[in-house]
């Protein structure tokens, strides 16, 4: 069964591989309207870079989005890239401005037209490419909406001591001049939202598609360790669009 669909997604600057990525710097932006024909929504194969703040969810997926293969999404730059003069901008900043938090089914809609408008324009190829996902789904709510979004294939569990992950945040905050989110109650709240409303969500996933990894080693230990899981899970798409690709031919 075939739709009509319309796709609003706000593309950024390429980054040093000529990609466009939510995960880099948006010196500039413009709204893509894109009307199409489309089959039902696939499922896009999904690496989830799940942890508490302060883990290294954010540094690691910039650094896989480097890697040919991986596409880094984090909801957070999508966030700050928009544009408020658009539809989405302006209901975004109406939630903003109020200090309210996004609801789920807004953020959930925004981030499935950016990532399909990505693909509309070829920046993202989900034959080819897995999604790395950080900071989605946060809640039980968005792992519901993304059902039949995202297939999961492999789930990297960033774990570390509470006082490391803590003074981490402290420096991030101090860095970025954030002062207010540097104060113990600040991240202490952070902590109790995450155990409360995002740690669950670990749980709705098959034990099997669940690695652990020390997130207190250094970035490039730990980098190691994620690739070590992910080569397989490459090779074999690649095999896959290889076979493809012949059957066509």
């Amino acid at each position: 069964m075939k739709r009509n669909i319309t796709v609003s997604a706000t593309i950024g600057n390429a980054n040093g591989n000529g990609r466009h990525s939510a995960s880099t710097g948006f010196a500039s932006r413009f709204e893509e309207q894109l009307t199409f024909e489309t089959p039902t929504m696939k499922r896009y194969r999904t690496i989830l870079l799940f942890g508490a703040p302060g883990s290294g969810k954010g540094t690691q997926g910039k650094i896989l989005g480097n890697i040919p293969g991986f596409y880094h999404s984090a909801t957070g730059d999508i966030f700050r890239s928009l544009d408020l003069q658009s539809e989405m901008g302006r209901k975004f900043w109406e939630y903003a401005s109020r200090g309210e938090l996004v609801p789920d089914e807004f953020t959930v809609k925004l981030w499935r037209q950016y990532i399909q408008g990505l693909e509309m324009i070829n920046q993202f190829r989900p034959e080819t490419e897995f999604l790395v996902l950080d900071g989605l789904p946060r809640n039980l709510k968005q792992r519901q909406l993304l059902e039949d979004t995202i297939d999961v294939v492999k789930i990297i569990y960033l774990r570390a001591d509470l006082n490391k992950m803590v003074e981490r945040l402290k420096r991030r905050a101090l860095k970025e001049n954030r002062f207010d989110d540097a104060s113990d109650s600040v991240i202490r709240k952070r902590m109790e939202v995450y155990e409360k409303e995002t740690r669950p969500v670990l749980d709705t996933y098959p034990k099997d598609r669940i690695v652990r990894v020390d997130a207190t080693m250094s970035q490039i230990r730990l980098l190691t360790e994620i690739v070590k899981q992910l080569v397989p899970l490459k090779e074999a798409m690649d095999k896959e669009h290889e076979a493809d690709f012949a059957g066509h031919a």
